[in-house]
């Protein structure tokens, strides 16, 4: 049973950081791709941040003030987030693919004041 949780989320001012976290419960098996997502009411779900191997990707709009990065594991992951706007506002949640499937967590909320 694969298990994906994200933590981390909260309220801050425009301009402040947070740190997500997504932990991967999978026992033997390895994560083989990961990304980090976001959707704001109304709004699709969009790609934020994801490895291309071991290459991280980021959407432009965050490119320059969020960072992703994993452990040596491979089994938890993180997305700091600096400068944050109120834009920036949305559920975050993190997409893992593990021998074919696809895995969801439940997601973690980022709220941004201005």
């Amino acid at each position: 049973q694969v298990q994906v949780e994200e933590s981390g989320g909260g309220l801050v001012q425009a301009g402040e950081s947070l740190r997500l976290s997504c932990t991967v419960s999978s026992g033997v098996l390895p994560v083989n791709a990961m990304g980090w997502y976001r959707q704001a009411p109304g709004n699709q779900r969009e790609l934020v941040a994801r490895f291309s191997g071991t290459v991280p990707v980021y959407a432009d709009s965050v490119s320059g003030r969020f960072t992703i990065s994993r452990d040596k594991a491979g089994k938890t992951y993180f997305l700091e987030m600096n400068s944050l706007k109120p834009e920036d506002t949305a559920v975050y949640s993190c997409q893992v693919h593990i021998w074919g499937r696809t895995y969801w967590g439940q997601g973690t909320q980022v709220t941004v004041s201005s």
